[in-house]
């Protein structure tokens, strides 16, 4: 069960589940969110395309970050695709802060197919802004 906070930015957040991108767990530094490859998010080789695999990188990298409280957003991100997922694949990012300090924080994000094959890496620089994040 999420807190009322997590669930409330889950709610707003209509890209995630417009795509099927369900959060599956939230704590301290940590999430983790799940989909599947739709026919709608390949590009012409018939693989992901590379746009969706960071969307749900950065949607855990959100979470993950947003997990201590005030309001925090992404302030830069790399991606590295190291293999490819095809239609029907189930998608797994998992991400673990590495290091937080003052506004600053560095989070590591791993999307793997169910089967543990390793999709991508994704590496996010977030800058709290202060404030308190809504719960309408």
């Amino acid at each position: 069960m999420l807190d009322p906070v997590t669930a409330a930015l889950y709610e707003r957040d209509e890209t995630s589940r417009t795509l099927g991108i369900a959060l599956e767990e939230v704590s301290a530094g940590h999430a983790v969110m799940r989909m599947t490859v739709a026919a709608t998010m390949v590009n012409g080789h018939g693989t992901a395309h590379g746009g969706f695999l960071f969307l749900l990188a950065d949607a855990a990298f959100s979470y993950a970050c947003n997990s201590h409280g005030p309001v925090t957003v992404a302030q830069a991100a790399q991606v590295v695709f190291l293999a490819p997922a095809a239609v029907g694949d189930e998608l797994v990012a998992e991400a673990v802060e590495r290091s937080r300090a003052g506004r600053s924080g560095i989070y590591d994000v791993t999307v793997r197919r169910a089967d543990g094959k390793v999709i991508a890496e994704f590496r996010g620089q977030s800058v709290t802004i202060g404030g308190r994040p809504r719960t309408d």
